[in-house]
């Protein structure tokens, strides 16, 4: 039973649909929309609309019954419990390929995450910036975190570096780990919330659904077998 004050334990799933939920609100806004129902939202997401009534609950009253959401209003709430109504500080560990990538993408500053150092180990780079961000040695990293309330570190390393970076990063104020490593990271650290992002578990399931439909087919085969002697029975012995 909930005591007063304690947060409700909210599913991965449901948090996992609220970067949706925000995302629609915010182009039904630009689309000048008021308000919304839950019926609407649901053919616009592909959710059910007693789903999204149960996903909303869980984090207050937001609508009205036969008025529905208003837009504006569900969207900024949306926002606060995303933590996107204050800017984040964030670093970058690793200026590779995956790394430059993330460092040139402006759409994270759009939401308030602001990369605003990186580090890594090659003296070729270490000094220069990449879109105006500076390039530090890795060796002072410690140090920078601390001095400056960086909220969140990105992982772009390869995976035989990942614990090394990992053990200085639990020594700072770090409060999350945004870790795009093949290596799946774990923390004793409970102040400190890691997101694992696996880029080749994202591309392994697409395959599948490409896969998908010669799957079926050779499923109907199978099927279409076995119809054909419905009466056939294993025999437990070898013909000779």
């Amino acid at each position: 039973m909930e005591q007063p004050g304690e947060i409700k334990k909210v599913s991965m799933a449901v948090i996992k649909r609220l970067p949706k939920y925000y995302k629609c609100l915010g182009e039904l806004l630009r689309k000048n929309v008021e308000r919304v129902s839950s019926q609407e939202l649901s053919k616009l997401l592909g959710f059910t609309a007693s789903q999204i009534r149960q996903d909303l609950n869980n984090f207050g009253e937001f609508g009205q019954q036969g008025y529905g959401y208003n837009v504006s209003q569900l969207y900024n709430e949306v926002a606060k419990i995303l933590g996107l109504t204050t800017s984040h500080k964030m670093v970058l560990i690793g200026a590779g390929n995956l790394g430059q990538a993330l460092a040139n993408y402006s759409g994270f500053a759009t939401h308030g995450f602001n990369i605003i150092a990186i580090f890594d180990t090659n003296p070729s780079i270490v000094g220069r910036k990449i879109r105006d961000i500076p390039i530090y040695h890795v060796d002072d990293m410690e140090y920078f975190i601390n001095s400056n309330d960086v909220d969140i570190a990105v992982l772009a390393v390869p995976g035989d570096v990942t614990e090394k970076i990992v053990e200085v990063l639990v020594n700072t104020d770090i409060r999350g780990i945004w870790n795009f490593t093949p290596t799946e990271i774990n923390v004793s650290n409970k102040d400190i919330t890691v997101e694992n992002v696996h880029l080749i578990d994202s591309l392994l399931t697409l395959s599948y659904r490409i896969n998908e439909s010669w799957l079926r087919e050779r499923l109907l085969k199978q099927e279409g077998k076995n119809t054909k002697f419905p009466h056939r029975k294993k025999m437990s012995f070898m013909v000779k």
